[in-house]
């Protein structure tokens, strides 16, 4: 039996990459299909995040994303980019790169773009070069991203996030009725999902 998996999730949330990361070896073998839902932290045109001249958020990063990074065997940095890049333009880009069937990769390209390499991923250019590396039509990508092909599809997704599901942090996982908000180990999710496909 097939078991679907939604994650709501932002590009320039650690916490979402971390998520990424733990499923991607969770689900290794298994017969499940995520589905990954977009959710903007910090839409348009509110203030973006400054992790650089935040205490806290330096200290969660040192203390705890960090750590958790090197024991998954992720490269992972703070970027130098701040504030952080806002995401619409990045959304609008998975929701082309999924209905071309490479979204999940799409997916963790930018990811990695962002917190590997530190790349400005609210840039159109910067987000064709990641879908090139996909497999995608670079001219066509940035094309589509100019004429916001996907504008009202990420406005709809955004509005599904915020107002139906009621979702207020980032990473949630929904697996079959088990919902985890925030972050949790690789072991509690492989209880949670092993659960689910009995």
């Amino acid at each position: 039996m097939s078991l679907n998996i939604k994650v709501y999730f932002d590009f320039v949330c650690p916490f979402c990459f971390l998520a990424e990361e733990t499923l991607s070896q969770v689900i290794k073998g298994k017969d499940i299909n995520i589905q990954w839902m977009p959710f903007e932290l910090r839409p348009e045109p509110s203030e973006r995040i400054d992790p650089w001249n935040d205490p806290l958020k330096l200290n969660s990063w040192n203390n705890f994303i960090k750590p958790m990074a090197d024991k998954l065997g992720i490269n992972m940095k703070l970027p130098k980019l701040s504030p952080h890049p806002y995401t619409n333009l990045a959304f609008q880009g998975y929701h082309y790169a999924n209905e071309l069937g490479k979204g999940d990769e799409y997916i963790r390209k930018v990811f990695k773009g962002f917190f590997e390499d530190e790349l400005d991923i609210g840039k159109a250019e910067v987000l064709s070069n990641l879908a090139e590396q996909v497999g995608i039509n670079k001219e066509e990508f940035i094309e589509v991203l100019n004429a916001k092909k996907y504008k009202g599809k990420q406005e709809e997704a955004l509005k599904q996030a915020y107002e139906k599901a009621d979702i207020t942090a980032v990473p949630t996982i929904m697996i079959g009725k088990e919902i985890i908000q925030g972050n949790t180990s690789k072991e509690n999710l492989k209880k949670i999902i092993d659960k689910q496909l009995i």
